[in-house]
């Protein structure tokens, strides 16, 4: 598939996912969120892994605070996203807490993130990340990711593959609606290990 359709195709689909994503009730919403934290609460790979980077939750996304609060109560280290707007360049810092959530400054997307000029500890300079568990606004079943089409992800996973022996383990976290026949991708896409839907086998 050449370039420009491809990047027609993902246009077309993301729209079509946004308006899916605007039809799901709160209701809804909370409840795959509630039965995927339990899912990712029992997963094997969730588990074993210390060093975990979650994204803090969007309006459309699965809900992630169940998940950080039992990385917290388990010991394992959290990092979250923190995005620099001007490029394509985002960074995995530790949070300190789940209650330290509320408190981080908001950004243009309504996402808490801690501040640009705030020194935390950086995933990738102190040992690097055994999971990260990915956002995305659509999936297929061969862990093809359709990302809002900044490329932070695929970029970021590129550099872990630099910084870090063992490739960390990526797992999409997606509501049912976001799952798809088949996410049109490119060179630049990078594949997820996993995506965990209800349906998930």
């Amino acid at each position: 598939m050449a370039a420009a359709a491809v990047s027609g195709a993902k246009r077309s689909l993301r729209a079509e996912l946004k308006q899916r994503l605007r039809a799901l009730s709160a209701e809804e919403r909370l409840r795959q969120s509630r039965l995927l934290a339990q899912k990712v609460i029992a997963h094997s790979q969730y588990q074993k892994s210390q060093r975990i980077s979650i994204f803090l939750s969007m309006q459309d996304e699965i809900e992630t605070d169940e998940i950080i609060k039992d990385i917290f109560r388990r010991g394992k280290t959290c990092f979250v996203p923190r995005y620099r707007f001007q490029s394509n360049h985002m960074d995995m810092v530790r949070l300190a807490s789940p209650e330290e959530i509320a408190s981080l400054p908001k950004t243009s997307w309504n996402i808490h993130q801690p501040g640009e000029d705030e020194a935390r500890e950086e995933a990738l300079s102190t040992g690097g990340l055994d999971l990260i568990f990915m956002p995305g606004l659509g999936f297929d079943k061969q862990g093809n990711r359709l990302g809002r089409g900044r490329g932070y992800y695929d970029t970021f996973l590129r550099r872990c593959e630099q910084h870090q022996q063992a490739k960390p383990y990526t797992m999409a976290l997606a509501f049912k609606e976001q799952i798809c026949d088949q996410v049109p991708v490119d060179e630049h896409d990078v594949k997820v290990d996993e995506v965990l839907y209800e349906d998930t086998p």
